[in-house]
């Protein structure tokens, strides 16, 4: 498959790999540094999470209902809708088992997956920099947590009916990440495009067996923007395409409290509260917290 953004194989560190040489996690740091340094997404191969885990094909729904929001605010809303988890705390409410069977417990065990392999991923990016350990993976001890804002999203991207489309109406607006990493599993139905450093948007196709991994903003002003927050969106099918499109993505955010400052010492961008920031963030995109 000929595809413009770059495949990293992580099998050297993938999930269930406890023991790894010193000289296969360079080889890693190299490669995703100069993925996340060009172009800003990379599809991880050989992550340890297998494509049944990321598939969830009954996940139609969500209580985030079509329409309610738009990542691009010169378009008209998104048309997707979305299931939250923002985490692990066993009091939260979920969906009756009786109407989605397991629902809970599958979904539960796949943040947890996710969690595991994006920190791995967060170490390899340190080793990339050569900033000091913990650097990122302390600041993001509480994943899953009240105190942290990491977020998976289910989302589904309905048939798409022509006569209901608004003028300049797509299935996500154009927008980059808030966060420090997203993790990306993507069903059938194509659309995803990512804007590469020339102004042109490259086609993000689905790749079995693989999570796309993209930097977001926080990252980028985290590193003084060696790391590069790219610019997405989902386009309409073609016309007279009525398929759906299904994907799963990770949202990696460090502890609320966290405070963000330049890697490299420099003061490029002054400190800041990874909450303030992320609320900031939201307010600015969707006009509230």
């Amino acid at each position: 498959m000929n595809i413009g953004l770059p495949v990293v194989d992580f099998d050297a560190y993938r999930l269930g790999v406890d023991d790894v040489a010193d000289e296969k996690l360079d080889v890693l740091a190299k490669e995703l540094k100069t993925a996340f340094t060009e172009v800003g997404f990379v599809y991880l191969k050989n992550n340890g999470i297998s494509q049944q885990e990321g598939n969830y094909s009954e996940v139609n729904h969500g209580w985030v209902c079509a329409g309610s929001e738009r990542l691009n605010p010169q378009r008209a809303s998104d048309l997707k809708e979305a299931f939250n988890i923002t985490t692990l705390n066993p009091n939260v409410k979920w969906p009756s088992n009786d109407v989605v069977p397991d629902f809970r417990e599958k979904l539960l065990s796949f943040f947890q997956r996710c969690k595991d392999l994006s920190l791995r991923v967060l170490r390899v990016l340190e080793l990339s920099l050569g900033v000091a350990p913990d650097v990122f993976l302390g600041k993001h001890s509480m994943v899953g947590e009240e105190q942290n804002g990491t977020t998976l999203r289910l989302l589904h991207y309905p048939p798409v009916r022509p006569e209901s489309v608004k003028e300049e109406q797509v299935r996500c607006g154009e927008h980059s990440d808030f966060g420090t990493i997203t993790m990306v599993f993507q069903g059938p139905g194509g659309g995803l495009q990512v804007l590469d450093r020339t102004g042109n948007y490259i086609t993000a196709p689905t790749i079995p067996g693989t999570v796309l991994i993209n930097i977001g903003d926080l990252m980028q002003r985290w590193t003084a923007d060696v790391f590069v927050s790219a610019i997405h969106r989902v386009l309409l099918p073609p016309a007279g395409d009525m398929s759906t499109r299904q994907s799963i993505a990770f949202f990696l955010h460090p502890n609320d409290d966290a405070l963000i400052t330049c890697t490299d010492g420099s003061d490029k961008y002054p400190p800041v509260n990874a909450l303030d920031y992320l609320n900031e963030r939201f307010t600015h995109s969707y006009g509230k917290k």
